[in-house]
């Protein structure tokens, strides 16, 4: 699995912090910045790592900024993309369960690296369950079609 990870001035502790866990974990990951604590426009990182989700260049990405929210929106613009921004592990392993998140999203201000370590751990270790599951992410697949216009 290869797996995107970008953040803003907010996210750079936070992103130092869980990339030894995705090696733990044996999970393939590249920095597309920053990596200063200058400030920067989430918006510029958060189209980096979304464009290399959706498009299938990898297989999952990872987002950081201040409360996660701003990040979120902009994932959530991309076709294929399933971004979940997750402060606690239920949430974590819920959106990989039911939901099939391909983007994990960190709020770097709001939790402290503990809690995403563990965050991103039940998120990488939890399978999609399928299903209804499925089914539910087809209608959402049909209504980002229908929008689109394809």
């Amino acid at each position: 699995m290869k797996v995107a990870i970008g953040c803003d001035h907010a996210g750079v502790s936070m992103k130092n912090e869980i990339t030894p866990v995705l090696e733990d974990l044996s999970v393939e990951w590249e920095n597309v910045g920053t990596d200063s604590e200058d400030s920067v426009d989430y918006p510029d990182f958060g189209e980096k790592v979304s464009a290399k989700v959706s498009s299938g260049e990898v297989d999952r990405g990872i987002l950081i900024c201040g409360t996660g929210i701003g990040m979120s929106i902009v994932a959530n613009k991309f076709p294929g993309v399933r971004a979940a921004l997750c402060s606690e592990d239920y949430s974590a392993k819920m959106s990989r369960l039911h939901n099939d998140a391909n983007m994990l999203v960190l709020p770097g201000r709001i939790i402290d690296g503990k809690r995403a370590r563990e965050i991103v751990k039940v998120w990488f270790t939890t399978a999609f369950e399928g299903g209804r599951h499925q089914r539910r992410l087809d209608k959402i697949e049909a209504i980002e079609s229908r929008l689109s216009g394809k």
